[in-house]
């Protein structure tokens, strides 16, 4: 054998032909594109991660506490107050002591202290002193039993061409318990549009007692609003001492005069009412017969007077509000909601509600806090470093006046944007006033001030999860299967037909589908809902019982129809199994879903049947409705990408497939399926996303109300469409406009998290089929 010889030379280079030659202005413009293609990449990185900053910076202050900064310090002239006010803009506080003269002390300009005297009768005696803030009145009680209410006001004067307010003190009404007299400990009156009251602790010797005046209120073309307590007139007087036991100690009125509270010193509290001409008692409570101290250090309204917050001996601070106790029940009743800080070393010393919000100030012996009712959170806390002799909240609560003991002024400057939010509110159960129990609730607005926001984002956050299940549930067996069938089993021509018609179906406006759905498809529905039912059942087993006898049939038979036809047969089952069940519906309806009247006689109605045996609502737009429609605009998008995904896979793998074999079933099942399911899972979660963005649909068909609960009959409010329907009259900067805003946050981080764990999974079972 003869030797091999390596050859040492190097091989001859081969000249590449002409024809695959790549000029070199095809080489630039493919290198720009590509450059092109990575900075639009970027670019869309950035801009989403712009997106999401500028909404964090947005929703930020939402989680940001209270600031509490004092701005200066004043010294006035004098000892004792017994009462400190402030009017709408803090400029002119006013100090009352119990003499003849009110005191208010110009913050804003160089008037220094403005005196003003008191118009008491003859030998009147000051002996109890209350100032209603939100009315302005200033109501005094006399040693001889007699009530002065004076009317506090500020005018505005821009005369001198500045802006300059004055004070104004008017002439007093004197109201008086005509039977009998004594000296009044405690008082307070609360005027409404329709009615008033006065309340009176008075004690007549040894003994104590609590009596009361109810007022109707006179209108006429000079009225000037429910705060005039001149227009108030006698209805009748009340001796309520035999209605409670121990002796009243203080009393609180509702703003509105329809009820009020006495506490007395045994740590009880009793609830009245008023009753037409008559009072009633209508609950007492014992607001800590849970502890050991239970006597009572305070008791104060907060804005709208459904609430009040009650301090022990001890120190602790809770909340009740007027609340039904159960559905049957008609009548509002006083319960324990809400439990704040404890203050160290007894009573609240200190109450100031805020006359805009649901927050309050409370503290003792210089210890201040800053608490808000609703959210049951504290805001702030601080020390004032001096024992506080009276403090007052201007109008707007954005300034607090505080008096130490060397007779020095300090205004604290408040800055509190959001005091109603915060993690607890947008997502923790929170016990609202006027509800049974702890609940999530949104409900932006209201038609008072004293409105107490809720502002929960879970059902939001459930409604948008419940219309995508809905909408998924009824699209993606119907997009999958019919682009598995176009994919693998209709013919060519009729694919040709089909899939166009189905991206144009893509392209139709939601607002057009949400008009027919809100309009036409749920009106239709309402009193179908047993056809519709029955006709979803008939259709898939119809459907699958000839499925099942077209594969047993003769060959002879089956071969009458060309490969891909034989949805020409099936035509026909399905209009009769659609007749069949719509048809069937009404006497389903008179078999199964009937009630019972009060005579036993059967009404046939599902709408009736439905809240009876479920104990759930029956709205006529509902996640049924909603679910047929977003399905509708769901299915081309899951339908066109599936069926791309299904048609790229190599005709090879099918051909090898059916040559050994296989059936055209065995082969989409076992190959197409399988090597197509990146592609597929792409499509629902392109689906899932278009479905969970959905607005206009939602808005129109859903009823928009913002509840929790799985049932299909009822409505639900989203994040999108919330979005979509308040962000237009949400003042800009406040805490609705900025809570929508974390609605959008929610709803970016939602679809990010989705998208990303798509890609994850969609990556992996790219790589599972990585031999195609």
């Amino acid at each position: 054998m003869d030797p091999i010889v390596m050859s040492t030379q190097p091989p001859t280079r081969r000249e590449i032909p002409d024809r695959f030659q790549v000029k070199r202005a095809t080489l630039l413009v493919d290198r720009g594109m590509t450059q092109l293609i990575r900075i639009g990449g970027l670019a869309i990185t950035v801009a989403v991660f712009g997106i999401f900053f500028f909404i964090l910076i947005e929703i930020l202050p939402l989680f940001r506490g209270a600031q509490v900064e004092e701005k200066q310090r004043i010294m006035t002239d004098v000892d004792t107050v017994r009462v400190m006010g402030a009017d709408e803009w803090g400029e002119l506080p006013f100090f009352y002591d119990g003499g003849s003269d009110i005191m208010f002390m110009d913050l804003a300009g160089d008037r220094g202290m403005i005196r003003q005297t008191l118009a008491f009768p003859d030998d009147f005696e000051v002996t109890a002193v209350r100032h209603r803030v939100r009315q302005n009145h200033l109501l005094i009680g006399g040693r001889d039993g007699t009530a002065l209410v004076f009317q506090i006001e500020y005018q505005t004067d821009f005369s001198t061409g500045s802006r300059v307010v004055n004070p104004k003190v008017s002439e007093p009404v004197v109201f008086r318990f005509e039977g009998g007299d004594g000296e009044i400990l405690d008082l307070d009156l609360a005027s409404g549009t329709n009615r008033g009251i006065l309340v009176m602790i008075q004690r007549d010797g040894d003994a104590t007692g609590l009596r009361s005046v109810t007022f109707t209120r006179r209108r006429g073309l000079g009225s000037v609003g429910a705060s005039n307590p001149r227009q108030l007139v006698r209805q009748g007087e009340h001796d309520l001492t035999g209605e409670i036991s121990g002796w009243p100690s203080r009393l609180i009125a509702s703003s509105v005069g329809d009820n009020f509270l006495v506490a007395n010193d045994r740590g009880e509290v009793f609830y009245f009412s008023v009753e037409g001409s008559g009072l009633e008692l209508r609950q007492s409570f014992r607001p800590y017969d849970d502890v050991e101290d239970a006597s009572i250090g305070s008791m104060d309204f907060i804005l709208g007077d459904s609430s009040v917050v009650i301090s022990n001996g001890s120190g602790m601070v809770r909340g009740f509000s007027l609340y039904l106790p159960s559905e049957e029940s008609q009548r509002r009743l006083w319960g324990h909601t809400k439990t704040f800080e404890p203050l160290e070393g007894g009573a609240a010393d200190v109450f100031l509600a805020s006359p805009r919000n649901k927050s309050f100030v409370y503290g003792r012996d210089g210890s201040l806090r800053l608490a808000n009712f609703t959210s049951e959170t504290e805001r702030w806390r601080g020390d004032a470093g001096f024992r506080i002799g009276a403090a007052a909240l201007d109008g707007k609560g954005e300034q607090l006046l505080l008096l130490d003991e060397e007779a020095g002024l300090h205004v604290l400057e408040i800055t509190d944007r959001h005091p109603e939010a915060g993690y607890r509110a947008f997502f923790g159960k929170v016990w609202y006033e006027g509800r049974p129990e702890p609940a999530h609730i949104w409900q932006s607005t209201g038609g008072t001030d004293d409105f107490e926001s809720k502002l929960s984002m879970v059902p939001l956050i459930f409604g948008s999860i419940k219309g995508t299940f809905y909408a998924l549930l009824f699209a993606v067996p119907i997009a999958l299967l019919a682009a598995v069938y176009c994919a693998a089993f209709v013919r060519p021509s009729v694919k040709r037909v089909v899939k166009p018609t189905m991206e144009i179906m893509a392209s139709l406006p939601s607002v057009v589908l949400g008009f027919l759905a809100g309009l036409v498809l749920a009106p239709m529905i309402e009193t179908k809902v047993p056809s519709v039912l029955m006709t979803i059942v008939a259709l898939p087993v119809a459907a699958l019982a000839f499925g099942w006898l077209w594969c047993r049939m003769p060959v002879r038979f089956r071969a009458a129809l060309p490969p891909g036809m034989e949805w020409v047969a099936l035509l026909p089952v399905a209009g009769i199994a659609a007749w069949g069940g719509w048809s069937l519906g009404p006497l389903m309806e008179q078999w199964v879903f009937y009630v019972k009247d009060a005579e036993g006689a059967k009404i046939a109605d599902f709408r009736l049947w439905w809240p009876e045996f479920t104990g759930t609502s029956y709205s006529q737009r509902n996640s049924l409705v909603v679910g047929f429609m977003m399905g509708f605009a769901v299915i081309p998008i899951i339908f066109t990408i599936a069926e791309d995904a299904l048609s790229n896979v190599p005709p090879s793998l099918m051909a090898a497939s059916q040559a050994l074999g296989a059936s055209r079933w065995q082969t989409a099942r076992t190959i197409m399926i399988p090597v197509a399911a990146a592609g597929i899972f792409s499509a629902l979660m392109i689906g899932f996303g278009r479905a969970v963005g959905e607005t206009m649909i939602v808005v129109m068909a859903s009823g928009n109300t913002p509840i929790s609960e799985w049932n299909i009959f009822s409505g639900m409010r989203t994040l999108a469409a919330n979005i979509a329907v308040e962000l237009p009259e949400a003042p800009v900067g406040s805490t609705h406009y900025r809570a929508l805003f974390l609605g959008a946050m929610l709803l970016f981080l939602l679809t990010f998290a989705v998208n990303t764990v798509a890609e994850v999974l969609r990556q992996r079972l790219r790589e599972k089929f990585r031999v195609v």
